[in-house]
């Protein structure tokens, strides 16, 4: 079958590479089909181009994978209307994050006619050889399709244990030379970087959080270095971000990985998702010869009530102690704050103001956002059972308008003043940024005009 898959665009300079739909080229083309990709993001192509290529190219299957942000959801609508317009309309999959917690909703909404819900390697080889010898769908796990009018949710599929057996991502279907250009903390202007797995999924399980998958499946370390050293030599990769939930899944799993790295002498840059339980000295510095550079922590709330709300299993005591150990370990900490959950009021968000003026080191520009339910996470439902949400058209149609500003307020604050605390919290926030970055570019002055640096190379990158 030709089959073409959709990477949409989401207005950003440079994209972050598609990873769901590369691991699911790679077992379309294993299966034999003839896989080709759209890269809106790239070219920033307008729907009305999408419509003039399906018009143009005859194709069986095109696939669209999305997240459950505002702006993905209606940038989903108008591709899906793009499709369902085109005279040669191929048959329409639709996957990810997005549409899988509320699939009739999604089947409803874009037209589609089916949905994979979940991990999609296994699930859409069945579902392509059922759509070719024209068998029937409602043994399929893990989907939900249209039959006429009515819609059909399967039933789940397990989850794939051992991932060493997904084949790498195709990347010789997408254009690498774009998506290496990515800038991450600590790359140099002249790093090439590249997102990777480490693994799946979590052991963990906060409020705020749609992952519908239990548990965390990693991959072992042959596996990643193989795929590293293939982006090594193929595409000059000198930095690698890896973009899983939880590559920090336990202490002796982190030090595994970073003792394999050192042995292999991978030799390259990489930042992480990790947990402020498991950020000990011994582990931090085993990271910081392996190559570490950044760690990118969940840490959502400096006050251990709103923790335990949160279902966090953090403490603010082992937060402090782990930023303040990846800082002494000359790691970089990513600090990630969100406000407006259940309990919280203006000094639990001066908690984690305050908490971020002290530590930041200002690797990354950081801001406090408001904490959106999306659906499939548990803040979701109980929105929906205590009356604050009606369902996901509501969510999508009324509330979640941008990811900045308050979609379901869990406070006893009114809208407007829980707008107000955030605006104060990250003009600060944004003054100190620039604060650092003044002091910043004013040591680099001193070191070229008064340390006659040599090595400088300008202000303009």
């Amino acid at each position: 079958m030709r089959i073409l898959l959709i990477v949409y665009d989401n207005d950003s300079h440079i994209h972050w590479f598609p990873q769901g739909l590369a691991y699911v080229a790679a077992v379309l083309l294993r299966e034999g089909h003839e896989v080709e990709t759209y890269n809106q993001d790239m070219h920033h192509y307008p729907e009305s181009h999408l419509f003039w290529y399906l018009t143009k190219e005859k194709f069986d299957v095109v696939g669209l994978s999305f997240i459950a942000g505002y702006y993905q959801y209606r940038k989903a609508l108008k591709i899906s209307e793009a499709i369902n317009r085109s005279p040669n309309r191929p048959f329409y999959i639709i996957g990810g994050h997005g549409p899988s917690p509320e699939p009739e909703y999604f089947l409803r909404k874009t037209g589609a006619d089916a949905i994979v819900i979940g991990e999609g390697e296994e699930t859409i080889v069945e579902l392509l050889k059922a759509l070719t010898t024209k068998k029937d769908f409602h043994n399929i796990k893990g989907i939900a399709f249209r039959d006429g009018n009515n819609v059909t949710i399967n039933e789940r599929r397990p989850l794939i244990e051992d991932m060493d057996n997904i084949p790498f991502p195709a990347y010789k279907l997408f254009p690498m030379e774009y998506y290496r250009l990515l800038r991450m903390p600590h790359c140099s202007q002249s790093d090439f970087v590249m997102p990777m797995l480490s693994g799946r999924g979590c052991t963990f399980k906060c409020n705020f959080c749609y992952r519908m998958d239990k548990g965390f499946r990693p991959r072992s370390s042959e596996h990643l270095i193989e795929e590293i050293k293939l982006l090594k030599a193929d595409y000059g990769i000198t930095y690698i971000a890896f973009g899983d939930e939880l590559l920090m899944s336990s202490r002796n799993r982190t030090i595994e990985l970073c003792n394999d790295f050192i042995k292999h002498k991978i030799d390259v840059k990489w930042d992480c998702n990790g947990r402020l339980n498991y950020a000990k000295k011994d582990v931090l510095d085993l990271m910081k010869k392996a190559g570490c550079v950044f760690i990118n922590y969940g840490i959502e709330a400096m006050d251990d009530q709103i923790l335990k709300t949160m279902n966090k299993s953090l403490t603010t005591k082992q937060i402090i102690k782990g930023i303040e150990a990846t800082l002494e370990a000359e790691i970089s900490p990513g600090f990630n704050i969100i406000f407006g959950n259940i309990g919280e009021n203006r000094n639990t968000l001066q908690k984690g103001l305050d908490f971020l003026l002290k530590y930041d080191d200002g690797a990354q520009m950081r801001t406090i956002r408001p904490v959106t339910p999306y659906p499939g996470c548990d803040l979701y439902y109980y929105a929906i059972q205590n009356g604050l949400l009606k369902d996901c058209e509501d969510f999508y149609e009324n509330k979640h308008l941008n990811s900045d500003l308050l979609a379901i307020n869990f406070t006893d604050m009114t809208d407007k003043e829980f707008h107000k605390s955030l605006f104060e919290a990250n003009m600060l926030l944004v003054d100190n940024y620039f604060k650092n970055k003044h002091v910043s570019y004013n040591a680099q002055m001193k070191d070229l005009y008064i340390g006659l640096d040599s090595e400088f190379r300008g202000f303009r990158h």
